[in-house]
């Protein structure tokens, strides 16, 4: 029994579960079967042409790269990581993976939502930066100045020891903090990467391989278990959940087992321990990735990258709202704020889930393009995300999203 309800857990933890259940919500949904929303597919299509739209300003020929965290180390056309890895002396490509995911899971795990209000100034260029490109800097310049790593000689690494003590007041200094230049979900954020410290510290047989105890070493646990050199997307996931997921601030768990961003809702229906959950795994899957570049660069071929879904995040959930292909029922619920567990913002990311699946099959028919040669990750940078922003800021001046949301700084 014991058994089969680990079995059940572990199930919940892949891409297959978030697209499935996902699905599930949205059947529902256009059966008149959710509390809070309705859905009018009629609108998909004018979403699709608002996505083509900024794809094709950001990218005339559609030669898109993945939605993923490198994308904003680049400024102004300049991109920082490649710059300072380019130049960097490493004694082979498994070296440089080991950094990269360093950075890309720090970077990932601080980039949770910033708030309205919050700005970095780049020293680079002296501009003053927002939201998630703002923190996605402010991270790179953490990492490159050696706040993360225990070598002073070896900048380019976080070690677990350094995350496991980490000072708030690091945090608050590098993300350049003040009363007047407010971040939300500081706390959160500070805590997540000291949980990390502690558990990669904890299991060097998975992040100890080839080095002292760090998040990188994730790279060699996932380089293992590539076939003929070949890593699925979903297995990278797989690996993330797996390996990394105990890290999560106290939610649900399954057999003892932390399910990590999973939520419960009444009208999912499953015949096991698992009815009424339903999981999003947004900032693991934003995580994986970022985790395919470093992967590719190293020399693996990353296939099956369509296997991960969409990211249930307000950019893509607001495009939804915004669009109205979403709508509240009881309008009020515009002007309140909600719990990352209400039944309200459950069904919101779990439809975005649902319905990127089907923008991306609009997208591609508009384009002749296949899932092959225009994956859902490239929809995703050209993209879905950047529509969302855009509208954002056409209906609201300070850009936020169409619905409120109370974060603790680890989902959004």
């Amino acid at each position: 029994m014991a058994e089969a309800l680990e079995l059940q857990a572990r199930s919940l933890l892949s891409a297959d579960a978030v697209r499935a259940r996902a699905g599930q919500m949205l059947e529902i949904g256009l059966a008149g079967g959710l509390s809070h929303f309705t859905i009018d597919l009629d609108r998909m299509d004018g979403v699709a042409e608002a996505v083509l739209a900024v794809t094709r300003k950001a990218y005339p020929a559609l030669e898109i790269p993945f939605h993923a965290r490198w994308r904003h180390f680049v400024i102004g056309g300049v991109d920082r990581w490649a710059g300072l890895a380019n130049a960097a002396p490493w004694p082979d490509r498994a070296a440089r993976a080991r950094a990269e995911f360093d950075l890309a899971i720090v970077s990932v795990l601080l980039d949770a939502g910033a708030g309205a209000a919050w700005r970095y100034r780049d020293a680079v260029t002296g501009e003053s930066i927002g939201r998630s490109e703002g923190l996605a800097i402010a991270s790179l310049d953490m990492f490159a100045s050696g706040l993360f790593s225990g070598d002073a000689r070896a900048p380019f690494r976080a070690d677990a020891d350094v995350l496991a003590q980490l000072p708030l007041a690091s945090l608050t200094s590098a993300f350049q903090i003040s009363d007047a230049n407010p971040l939300l979900g500081l706390e959160g954020r500070a805590d997540l990467l000291r949980r990390l410290g502690e558990h990669v510290a904890n299991y060097p047989e998975i992040f100890a391989r080839h080095d002292a105890p760090r998040p990188g070493g994730l790279f060699d646990h996932i380089a293992a278990r590539a076939a003929s050199g070949a890593i699925a997307a979903p297995a990278i996931l797989t690996a993330v959940l797996n390996q990394l997921g105990p890290i999560w601030p106290s939610r649900l768990d399954l057999a003892g087992i932390p399910l990590g961003d999973c939520w419960r809702h009444p009208a999912i229906k499953a015949n096991d321990s698992t009815e009424g959950l339903v999981p999003l795994h947004k900032l693991s899957q934003w995580l994986s990735y970022s985790l395919i570049e470093p992967l590719q660069r190293a020399g693996f071929e990353v296939t099956d990258i369509d296997g991960l879904t969409g990211l249930a995040e307000y950019r893509n959930g607001g495009l939804f709202v915004d669009h109205e292909v979403l709508r509240l029922r009881d309008a009020a619920d515009a002007e309140r704020a909600h719990a990352v567990d209400s039944l309200l913002v459950v069904e919101w990311r779990a439809l975005t889930v649902a319905l990127l699946d089907q923008l991306a099959e609009r997208i591609r028919a508009k384009l002749g393009r296949s899932p092959e040669s225009l994956p859902l990750a490239s929809i995703l940078e050209g993209g879905t995300w950047a529509a969302g922003r855009a509208i954002a800021f056409a209906r609201r001046p300070d850009g936020s999203p169409p619905l409120k949301v109370i974060s603790d700084g680890t989902v959004f």
